[in-house]
């Protein structure tokens, strides 16, 4: 910090949280409203449209006035930066929400100077350290934001000149972000562009002409239907064969029932995992009645779907996959280590993070159930919120996963690979709108994510989509990459200057 500069605390520049005092107001005069929602994520960005009559907002919101600095308490908002300072307002006062701090500096400071200052990294990432209270409820108190130290040039016009600085600094890294996120755009239109050719068989046209004596994909989902009864017979079976206490070798029911193996379950039941001990030893039911409990997977509703190419079929979701569930609805004992638990926020990306989790216990993770675990090749599939985003998971990695992300374990026929593009498809997404419901959040739901209709291509073809795919994404997502990249490092630039700008060496 430059040697004719002082540290003081922010109560002594600026008052916090000032009452709105015996200001007359009319309960019929329009005042400008700001709800946490108007104001930007680390951009200084407030929304001040918005206008309700005194007689609504003079009891349980927070008072306001222009040239004051809103900044968000309670997390997350406060961590993503929800900071601004208030403009000219038409009536001079505002109301907001309650989760609002108040920084209204005195005569002789600048706003925008306490802003950036309040606003940077640094500054946060005490007040979070700070924060008391309940978990998903912790707020910044007053206190700290009373006590806290702000470096300080000599006079205001030093404070302007750091502020003018700063923002002609930001201003030309906006232009390089903003440069950065038109491209970003680009890729994905790009991207969906050619997920829309795939799923609608454009990208293997001549392919098509090149090989027409191919089989059709009617048999392919023949196979697949065939091999999920199988799987469910296999399984289903040993536990009615267990359960009856029948032995292809005389004798060995009631012993396998005394030892209590497999013995648990009804049929019906998802096929999980077939019983290795109980088909060793031979048990069979003792009839074949206990297979009409199974259910034909319920094929798509063609009627307004367009016309497929030639040998490709339509299929639903759960024709496709053997199984399709969601994590365990119950919340999780949660643990300080072990075994991943993500949620939504994991997967927002597109791939599966899990570098900053929750953890649960091995306990836990075991009793959940196979179905409910991800496995290598099962794809996670967002349900709420910024649903429709699909990722593949690729490594052994074990974890498990909240109730707002759909997992969908593929049959040995389905090529999980394609069906995890298919899944990234504006044709997906839009059925997945369709069938969203909710208010506040939107939600898909299970039942209807297993109907949603998928077009299936003979095998061969899908390898040859697949690596027509790989062929034109490969370079966009090398880019997107790179543009990730550059985003952040242009935030941490962002948090050099500012911290430059307060130890005196911008200007």
């Amino acid at each position: 910090m430059s040697n004719n500069w002082r540290t003081v605390p922010l109560s002594e520049i600026a008052d916090i949280n000032p009452r709105l005092g015996k200001t007359a107001l009319s309960d019929d005069s329009l005042y400008t409203f700001v709800p946490m929602a108007s104001v930007g994520a680390s951009d200084g960005i407030i929304d001040t449209s918005a206008k309700r009559p005194y007689a609504e907002v003079k009891k349980g919101f927070t008072p306001f006035q222009s040239g004051d600095v809103l900044f968000a308490k309670i997390t997350p908002c406060m961590e993503n930066g929800k900071m601004a300072v208030v403009p000219h307002l038409e009536n001079q006062y505002g109301f907001g929400s309650t989760e609002f701090h108040v920084i209204r500096p005195k005569d002789g400071n600048d706003p925008k100077y306490v802003y950036y200052y309040v606003s940077g990294q640094g500054f946060r990432k005490e007040a979070a350290h700070h924060m008391t209270g309940a978990v998903g409820q912790k707020r910044v108190p007053t206190d700290f934001i009373k006590q806290s130290l702000i470096p300080l040039p000599t006079t205001i016009e030093d404070q302007q000149q750091i502020v003018a600085e700063i923002e002609k600094q930001f201003s030309r890294l906006d232009e390089a972000v903003a440069s950065l996120k038109r491209i970003q755009s680009n890729l994905k239109r790009y991207k969906a562009a050619v997920l829309k050719d795939a799923v609608e068989g454009k990208l293997t046209e001549q392919w098509r002409k090149d090989h027409p004596d191919i089989e059709p994909a009617d048999q392919l989902l023949k196979r697949i239907l065939a091999e999920r009864r199988s799987k469910w017979e296999e399984s289903v079976g040993a536990k009615v064969g267990a359960k009856q206490g029948v032995s292809a070798s005389p004798g060995f029911g009631a012993v396998g029932i005394n030892n209590g193996d497999c013995n648990k379950g009804e049929a019906g039941e998802s096929f999980a995992s077939p019983l290795p001990q109980m088909k060793a030893r031979g048990v069979k039911p003792k009839d074949d009645s206990w297979k009409k409990k199974y259910k034909e997977p319920a094929g798509p509703d063609t009627a307004n779907l367009p016309e497929l190419p030639e040998g490709w079929v339509w299929a639903s979701l759960q024709q496709v996959f053997k199984t399709i569930t969601d994590g365990d609805h119950q919340p999780p004992p949660q643990t300080e280590t072990g075994i991943p638990f993500l949620v939504i926020g994991n997967v927002r990306a597109g791939k599966v993070d899990l570098s900053d989790t929750r953890f649960v216990s091995a306990e836990y993770y075991s009793a959940i159930g196979e179905e409910r675990t991800p496995r290598k090749n099962d794809i996670l599939y967002t349900l709420v919120g910024s649903y429709g985003i699909a990722v593949l998971i690729e490594d052994e990695r074990p974890f498990c996963i909240q109730r707002h992300i759909g997992i969908l374990k593929p049959n040995d026929s389905t090529n999980f690979r394609l069906f995890k593009h298919v899944l990234s498809s504006n044709f997906v997404y839009k059925q997945a709108t369709n069938i969203a419901t909710g208010t506040a959040q939107l939600t898909v739901p299970l039942g209807g994510l297993r109907m949603v209709a998928v077009p299936l291509p003979p095998v061969s073809e899908q390898a040859a989509i697949l690596e027509e795919i790989d062929r034109r994404l490969s370079v966009t997502e090398e880019l997107e990459s790179t543009i990730a990249t550059n985003l952040k490092r242009a935030e941490l630039l962002r948090q050099t200057i500012l911290q430059r700008a307060f130890s005196g060496g911008l200007v």
